[in-house]
């Protein structure tokens, strides 16, 4: 982390739907120009300044010009701040040049990613890096993948304190949902299928539960690619889009806490379900909403999630928690998710070192409770 800069944290596309959302988290938590020092960044000045009119920002809100593009201009940017937060994606066509900038210059990076394949390429060439930069690399700082990452880690913590040691069969559903996923979600995925298209071999890749644990390969995992009967949750289950991101995000986060939930951890997540009912629109489905695009404020309000993590011991022990959020995942909660994450990393996870991190892994209970904090979350131990 750049101890000395002129900014703790920009919000780089800002002038994009979730960006601002998350520059209007930050105002309204924690202002402008005070404990957090803050700035807005994008690649048109007069963009920026309708942003930050729109929002309701004062006139001194800072203002950072930077395109995607422009390699000389992230450079420049990723200089003047502690953490840089970018909600530009998708980040296989726009991020990989930022990670390059904050790799290299020790400055701290947040992203929504959840693109398993490209993440694994930035790993390849840059954790090392970023080690002896001191520059922590945080992907997956939204709904994908924070509430199952943390999930995880807060039922290891309560296991631990319960049983005296982790569960190595953990279970994640997601009881109940309300709210879409984002455009940027949609788009990640048609980049994802697009560069599969181009590149087959990246498919073994794609399909591996740990792909982002080079070096690591644990026993296999369940595939939750069916609609089934789940007596642990006495309820149909079936495929969650999300968990070809999630699953590999807790594997990470496992090989880098020294495999705090052991190295025989099995983990999947499956979505309660209706059998008679019909499915759900494919995401990146036609109709869907656009990068930029995303939920009215009513929609976002009157949004939640509800997740139950269920860990399985070998010997009978059985602990369920439970992970919630107040608004609708994908915008309301995810905006939230990733301004705390940055706030957290400055200032309470200093110790942290560099290289490329998960949320859980870098900030682990420190982040609990900032979300519990200031984010609308829970998390608690339920049976």
């Amino acid at each position: 982390m750049r101890k000395d800069a002129e900014f703790d944290i920009i919000v780089y596309g800002a002038t994009g739907f979730t960006g601002r959302l998350v520059a209007e988290h930050l105002l309204k938590r924690y202002g402008v120009g005070k404990d957090v020092k803050w700035a807005m960044a994008g690649r048109s000045a007069d963009k920026l300044a309708a942003v930050r009119d729109e929002i309701g920002a004062p006139a001194e809100t800072p203002l950072v010009v930077a395109d995607a593009d422009d390699r000389a201009s992230l450079k420049a940017m990723v200089e003047r701040a502690k953490a840089v937060i970018t909600t530009v994606g998708p980040y296989q066509l726009y991020g990989s040049d930022l990670v390059a900038a904050c790799a290299a210059a020790g400055t701290d990076y947040l992203d929504l990613c959840g693109e398993p394949v490209w993440m694994r390429h930035m790993i390849d060439a840059h954790h090392e890096t970023a080690k002896k930069t001191g520059a922590r690399i945080v992907f997956s700082c939204g709904f994908d993948s924070i509430p199952f990452e943390l999930g995880v880690f807060f039922l290891a913590e309560a296991a631990k304190a319960k049983f005296g040691h982790t569960l190595p069969r953990v279970k994640g559903r997601v009881r109940k949902m309300k709210g879409g996923f984002s455009g940027g979600t949609a788009a990640s995925l048609k980049a994802t299928m697009a560069a599969l298209a181009k590149d087959p071999s990246l498919i073994a890749l794609m399909t591996d539960p740990f792909a982002l644990t080079p070096g690591f390969k644990g026993p296999e995992q369940p595939k939750g690619d069916k609609v089934e009967q789940d007596p642990d949750l006495g309820a149909a289950v079936g495929p969650f889009v999300m968990a070809a991101i999630n699953t590999r995000n807790v594997h990470r986060s496992n090989l880098l806490t020294d495999h705090a939930y052991g190295r025989d951890l099995v983990y999947d997540e499956m979505v309660v379900v209706d059998p008679n009912a019909p499915p759900a629109p494919a995401l990146g489905a036609e109709g869907g909403p656009k990068p930029g695009e995303g939920p009215s404020k009513e929609e976002r309000e009157s949004g939640f999630f509800d997740l139950a993590f269920i860990g399985l011991g070998e010997g009978g022990e059985r602990l369920t928690v439970a992970v919630t959020g107040d608004k609708d995942p994908g915008y309301g909660c995810t905006s939230k998710m990733i301004g705390e994450s940055a706030v957290c990393l400055i200032t309470e996870a200093t110790d942290t070192p560099g290289g490329v991190w998960t949320p859980g892994a870098a900030m682990g209970m420190k982040l609990v409770e900032r979300l519990r904090a200031n984010a609308g979350m829970t998390f608690e131990v339920e049976a």
